[in-house]
């Protein structure tokens, strides 16, 4: 019998107060920096549940929805919403706080795609609680289809892709 996990031992937050040098020429903070973050704080939720380590596979669904400016927080929050034998799917979502009045806001969501690197790890079930959890995990299958599907497209726009130095051409 495998052990399970709930969604919230995945459970990985951190919190960042905006400063200048985070900001991009529009003022907003620089999303790079801000998928760096993400990335992180998502590692940590992919570790907590394959007890293994875990590489980055694949970052998709992001969504900026509303800039973080100076002075905000921004809250990461990240959990693992499913898995396969040896990949598993993180959702974060990051909410900003304007700490001027205390208004809170969703700034962005994602999907991270992790892969346990020991090929000999069972990765235990997942069990979703809050209705939020619920509905996400609810629908881990049909985004894994869809990964596949874009993989495909991947691999043959990939071997379309000349490695040629770009001068001799």
């Amino acid at each position: 019998m495998s052990e399970t996990i709930s969604c919230r031992q995945t459970l990985a937050v951190t919190s960042h107060r905006v400063l200048a040098s985070d900001l991009n020429e529009h003022e907003t903070v620089y999303g790079g920096a801000l998928l760096a973050l993400l990335d992180g704080t998502a590692s940590i939720s992919a570790s907590r549940f394959a007890r293994s380590q875990c590489v980055t596979a694949a970052l998709d669904q992001v969504n900026f929805i509303e800039p973080f400016v100076l002075n905000d927080s921004l809250c990461i929050e990240s959990y693992v919403t499913g898995h396969g034998k040896r990949s598993l799917e993180v959702f974060v979502k990051v909410i900003g706080e304007h700490l001027d009045t205390g208004e809170r806001f969703l700034g962005m969501t994602a999907f991270l795609t992790f892969v346990v690197l020991d090929k000999k790890v069972t990765l235990p079930e997942l069990n979703a609680e809050t209705p939020e959890e619920k509905s996400l995990c609810a629908d881990f299958q049909k985004r894994k289809t869809y990964r596949r599907q874009k993989i495909a497209e991947q691999k043959k726009l990939q071997a379309s892709l000349s490695l040629d130095f770009p001068w001799y051409s």
